[in-house]
């Protein structure tokens, strides 16, 4: 089977131009100008013409929720999948916060057939660093490993003890794992549920210190040393946060780190009333704190963006912030709102933008075959349209969760067509 996407706008090798790409089955084949002159007369071919649209790699989020086994009234390992690919994305990292947890190696392999019974891209499982993620025993992470676990992690909650992750980071080293950490000091929490700060006293809620995130990751940053383990910091959110990664790596401490598309584009001040669709942990920061995101990734300091796609039931998101469920959901507005956001704004070329959601976390995490368009490597895409704005509709997610404060944004970088293996997995409708 042969599949010719013609004339489209392709990122490759770190640039942007016009060309067209070849898929073979399920590999990419060639890649060039006018391919259809060199194909035999005879040979039959499925074309499409994208001209005027973005070609990119298919994008990589290394954190996402699937919910299931144990939560699927929230999302399905189908639904979320789905949602991906509407979103552009072809490879995920799915977090390990499901029942039962992903903490031994049956258990793990059970998720994981899941994943590849139902999932429409390439879902890459996370196992949990310690017992039910209870953050106490750790768990004997060779095992997980040689069970098809990715990286590990215990996401949703900080490892409160720092016996328990220095021993976890040991094993994790020792097989080569990568260890993914949810960043937060509970005792530093406060009982909060929105930052502390000027819009928390304004709303009359309960604040959470800024200090539970970077004090934690002083402590983690200092053990990675230790260990050489390779430490992932996901969502980092406060301007403490992207100084000791910038002083961790000049240290030569092999840590990597994420921030989520809701900590670049929003900050608490944006918070227009009590709207449990603006409750995230970490939470929203202060204008400071995106601002320095904001420096981070221009200076390379944050590796990757990632999603942290956090779906709930409407009844889960009902209370207003001291009453529901912490999360958004965000594989579906990602692209199209940081586009939006940042790219038309100029505050980030799009060429980083795509190096963040493609090349970036795809190294980080050693994923050798996504990240990148290259000849015989799997024909994962993505088809963007930045020309025609479109405004997000809660009719059109893919995902159960509609918990996201972008529904209703005027957009532009809709996607258009995603491929996976050479098979198109999603494509917009007319």
């Amino acid at each position: 089977m042969l599949t010719l996407l013609q004339n489209g706008m392709v990122y490759q090798a770190g640039h942007l131009q016009q060309l067209d790409v070849l898929l073979k089955d399920d590999k990419i084949a060639a890649i060039g100008v006018e391919l259809a002159a060199l194909l035999p007369s005879t040979a039959e071919v499925k074309k499409y013409d994208l001209q005027n649209l973005l070609v990119t790699p298919g994008l990589v989020d290394v954190h996402v929720h699937y919910r299931q086994p144990g939560y699927s009234q929230k999302e399905t390992i189908k639904t979320g999948s789905l949602a991906a690919a509407h979103g552009g994305f072809t490879t995920v990292g799915a977090m390990p916060n499901l029942d039962p947890v992903p903490d031994t190696p049956a258990n793990l392999k059970a998720v994981i057939d899941l994943n590849q019974q139902d999932g429409v891209v390439h879902i890459l499982q996370y196992a949990a660093i310690t017992q039910r993620r209870q953050g106490k025993a750790v768990n004997n992470l060779a095992a997980l490993k040689a069970a098809g676990a990715f990286a590990v992690s215990d996401d949703g909650s900080g490892i409160q003890s720092a016996e328990v992750m220095y021993r976890a980071m040991q094993q994790a080293a020792a097989v080569g794992l990568p260890l993914a950490e949810h960043i937060e000091d509970e005792s530093l929490l406060f009982n909060g549920v929105i930052n502390a700060g000027p819009k928390a006293t304004e709303l009359n809620l309960p604040g959470m210190s800024s200090l539970s995130e970077s004090s934690q990751l002083a402590r983690d940053l200092i053990l990675a040393q230790a260990t050489g383990v390779h430490y992932h910091a996901c969502h980092i959110s406060t301007k403490a946060s992207v100084a000791l990664i910038r002083w961790a790596k000049q240290q030569g401490i092999q840590v990597t780190c994420e921030a989520s598309p809701h900590h670049l584009l929003l900050a608490d001040q944006d918070i227009p009333a009590d709207d449990s669709n603006y409750k995230m942990n970490p939470p929203l920061r202060s204008k400071a704190d995106r601002q320095a995101l904001l420096a981070g990734l221009a200076d390379g300091t944050i590796d990757m963006i990632a999603t942290d796609h956090a779906p709930h039931t409407e009844a889960d998101k009902a209370g207003g912030f001291c009453g529901s469920a912490f999360g958004i959901t965000g594989s579906e507005t990602a692209f199209s709102m940081l586009y939006t956001q940042l790219v038309k704004t100029h505050q980030l070329s799009l060429e980083r933008l795509l190096e963040l959601l493609t090349i970036k976390p795809a190294q980080a995490f050693g994923l050798h075959q996504a990240g990148e368009l290259l000849p015989g490597r799997i024909a994962d895409i993505a088809v963007f349209d930045l020309q025609h704005p479109t405004v997000i509709s809660a009719q059109d997610y893919y995902s159960k969760g509609k918990n996201t404060p972008f529904t209703g944004e005027k957009v532009y970088g809709q996607t258009q067509l995603t491929f996976v293996a050479g098979q198109a997995v999603y494509q917009k409708e007319d």
